[in-house]
């Protein structure tokens, strides 16, 4: 047994290895070079201030700052995860149990209302705070409804649910409570596959893929999009068309998470021809060209190519994304290629774009709020913008 590493640089080193990712991957995704890392791996330099230490540890997947530093317990959640005010009450409503009594909901009513519940999530600058009001009373119309209703009915019905669902685990996610977001994937995947729903389990599929590679399980996440291709035909219509391209758009981004540069452009040329055939975005799932094209600038990202991904952001019209958390997104991740190369200006001026479409996203993105939280250290303008950030996201600098 090999003994326990002792320095930072040796713990530093042990997460990095675990991880799989070579000393350029790592100083890409923290904004660094190859160079940076392997001189703290060796001592030459001293530990980075805690900015850096959680941008490291989330890049690695460390839940806890003493791994990394040896020292005092830190929960990395507890700096780079806020939880909103109502995650208590959208808890209760998911937990297992008896279904509530209730006089199930006609299906073509219920499609309306979690269309509307969808609309909200896109529209809302706090989108979590939007679907709170409306979600737990939803949830269990929802199931009240999949539970009641009989034959195509019920089945109907059991498609709502995990559109349901699918909405939780988005207002979950970022939080400090990832055993919810699993109950909130596996509850949707069940209730699809309890449809018996091919397009419905595609949905869920994309959805559990994020949960997938946020716990650093790419392979599982490959695995679990793979299955649902296999049940679409894209020349059948353009439900299966929108919902195939989006599953190899799930593809992509975990090649990219990965670092397999050559796997992540098949799986995205697929999505983007997808997306082009189609024509629109798709109304609640937001997949079109414009969206496809904006998570290439994900891709570039993931894969340490900043100078690619800053080229491919002044070539997206992501103010024609009909989304505001998917703007709002798109423009964190401009940030994130900006802070590669160095360029502090640029990322705390596309944060501050970023929080005016949601303030949601910039407060619950760890990224985002790793990115402001290291620049509240600047000096000059780039500074004071961050701790103006810091203040309207409820960050303690």
């Amino acid at each position: 047994m090999l003994p326990a590493p002792t320095s930072f640089g040796t713990r530093l080193r042990a997460h990095r290895e675990r991880a799989g990712k070579t000393r350029a991957v790592l100083g890409g995704l923290v904004g660094r070079s190859e160079d940076w890392v392997k001189a703290l791996e060796y001592g030459r330099l001293l530990t980075p201030r805690l900015p850096m230490l959680l941008r490291l540890a989330e890049v690695l997947d460390v839940n806890d700052l003493a791994d990394l530093t040896g020292e005092q317990s830190l929960p990395v959640a507890s700096v780079t995860r806020a939880g909103h005010p109502a995650a208590e009450q959208i808890s209760a409503a998911m937990q297992p149990g008896a279904v509530p009594p209730g006089t199930p909901t006609p299906v073509a009513i219920l499609r309306g209302r979690v269309d509307q519940a969808w609309t909200l999530w896109h529209q809302s600058h706090s989108e979590r705070s939007a679907v709170a009001a409306v979600l737990p009373d939803l949830l269990g119309e929802a199931r009240v409804s999949a539970r009641r209703l009989d034959g195509p009915d019920r089945r109907q019905a059991l498609v709502e649910l995990a559109r349901v669902y699918h909405l939780a685990q988005l207002y979950i996610a970022h939080q400090p409570y990832p055993e919810l977001v699993w109950l909130a994937a596996d509850r949707a995947m069940a209730a699809a596959q309890d449809a018996d729903n091919p397009g419905a389990i595609a949905v869920a599929a994309w959805y559990y893929a994020h949960v997938y590679r946020s716990s650093a399980q790419v392979d599982a996440a490959e695995q679990v999009l793979m299955d649902a291709v296999d049940l679409l035909d894209p020349e059948s219509g353009a439900e299966d068309l929108a919902r195939w391209g989006q599953l190899h758009l799930g593809l992509a981004l975990g090649h990219g998470k990965a670092g397999r540069s050559g796997q992540a452009w098949r799986a995205w040329d697929q999505a983007h021809r997808a997306a082009g055939q189609l024509g629109g975005a798709h109304s609640w799932l937001m997949f079109g060209e414009v969206a496809v094209e904006a998570y290439a600038v994900t891709l570039e990202t993931d894969l340490c190519r900043p100078g690619e991904a800053v080229r491919r952001i002044a070539r997206t019209h992501y103010s024609s994304l009909p989304s505001r958390t998917r703007r709002s997104s798109h423009l964190v991740d401009a940030a994130r290629a900006h802070l590669q190369r160095k360029e502090e200006i640029a990322a705390v001026h596309l944060l501050g774009r970023a929080l005016r479409e949601s303030v949601d996203t910039v407060r619950h993105v760890p990224f985002a709020r790793m990115a402001i939280l290291e620049m509240c250290g600047s000096r000059g303008p780039v500074g004071e913008d961050a701790r103006e950030l810091a203040l309207a996201v409820g960050i303690d600098w």
